[in-house]
């Protein structure tokens, strides 16, 4: 199932790289405010995972700030990656469910 949702994800690219043309900002990343996120989403999703009650927002989340936490490029690079495969697994998840995209 992961095909299809990385080719989606690719022509998503192509279109915003056809919008914007290839872009190169700062990272932006390691603020105490977003070490700070990134503590307090573990804590949830630790907490929500010994509950049984995991949501994939919460790992997104999760994933998301502690990769805007980290200052080091390659460790960034490691955790976008991570956020990727989650968001991907998120769609795997709601295309099993049947639901489409609304673009389609």
């Amino acid at each position: 199932m992961t095909q299809p949702v990385l080719a989606d994800v690719a022509t998503e690219r192509r279109r915003q790289d056809d919008l914007w043309g290839e872009q190169n900002h700062p990272d932006g990343t390691g603020l105490p405010a977003q070490v700070a996120a990134a503590e307090v989403a573990r804590a949830i999703t630790d907490r929500s995972a010994e509950a049984g009650t995991l949501t994939w927002a919460e790992i997104l989340t999760e994933e998301t700030t502690e990769a805007l936490a980290e200052t080091d490029p390659a460790k960034l690079r490691d955790e976008l990656v991570q956020v990727a495969a989650v968001a991907a697994a998120w769609i795997e998840a709601l295309d099993r469910r049947g639901v489409r995209s609304a673009g389609s």
